[in-house]
């Protein structure tokens, strides 16, 4: 059976379903398998685009514009 056929198949019985639970539950597993599917899109950055952000972070460092990890700690306790 083709992916077509299979998908087509799959929303069919889909359709049929009566149980809000299930529903739910599959809604959750697409979510996951999306959120799965975007992280597999991933273009590294370039090695001049490394470099900027490393000197922009060592700026703000240097001025002051950082947060320590127990500032951030703090925020979501």
């Amino acid at each position: 059976m083709n992916l077509e056929a299979r998908k087509i198949e799959f929303v069919q019985e889909f359709l049929k379903l009566q149980s809000e639970e299930v529903v739910s539950r599959l809604e959750k597993a697409l979510r996951k398998e999306k959120i799965a599917s975007d992280e597999r899109v991933f273009e590294p950055m370039t090695h001049a685009e490394l470099n900027k952000r490393i000197d922009k972070s060592e700026s703000d460092f240097r001025n002051n514009r950082f947060k320590s990890s127990s500032e951030l700690l703090a925020k979501f306790e």
